[in-house]
């Protein structure tokens, strides 16, 4: 495996890995720790509503849902960073707007129009949203960033 790809497989997994813990543990503390609910509420963007009468399976299934997503938002950062060395050069201002601009896809256009979860409600409010913005630019595109400013410098040299 060439030196490049190794990196990269290495950045997507570990920042999607990261980012997918932080998140997670942000959405679990937003929510009171409810854990099963939170994670069925995750499987059902993709199962429907059938997913809160699953049990156990739906919950590792809303957990696999939830890091399968930050590791597909870890990978077009990284394909990206690859081609714009900018990007993994400045991780926390990059990483902050890259978050922020994953929310308002995942928000406003990915669970609302694309999934099948059940009373979705987008956040109101401009206070709101921009907590919750920088809240998932501080959680998920930080730590994804940090991960190919870590792996693709190295290659960088």
């Amino acid at each position: 495996m060439k030196a490049e790809t190794k990196a990269s497989l290495q950045a997507i997994l570990l920042g999607g890995f990261a980012a997918g813990t932080a998140d997670i543990i942000s959405a679990l503390g937003n929510q009171g720790g409810r854990v099963v609910g939170v994670m069925q509420y995750i499987a059902s963007g993709l199962i429907g509503k059938v997913a809160f009468d699953g049990g156990g399976l739906t919950v590792a299934f809303g957990f696999l849902v939830h890091f399968g997503l930050t590791t597909i938002m870890a990978a077009l950062f990284v394909l990206a960073a690859r081609r714009w060395e900018i990007l993994w050069r400045n991780p926390w201002p990059v990483g902050l707007v890259y978050g922020a601009l994953l929310y308002v896809a995942m928000f406003y256009f990915i669970v609302p129009v694309l999934s099948a979860a059940q009373g979705w409600k987008t956040p109101q409010g401009f206070w709101r949203n921009l907590g919750a913005a920088n809240g998932h630019g501080f959680f998920v595109g930080v730590p994804i960033a940090c991960a190919a400013r870590y792996f693709l410098g190295r290659r960088a040299g």
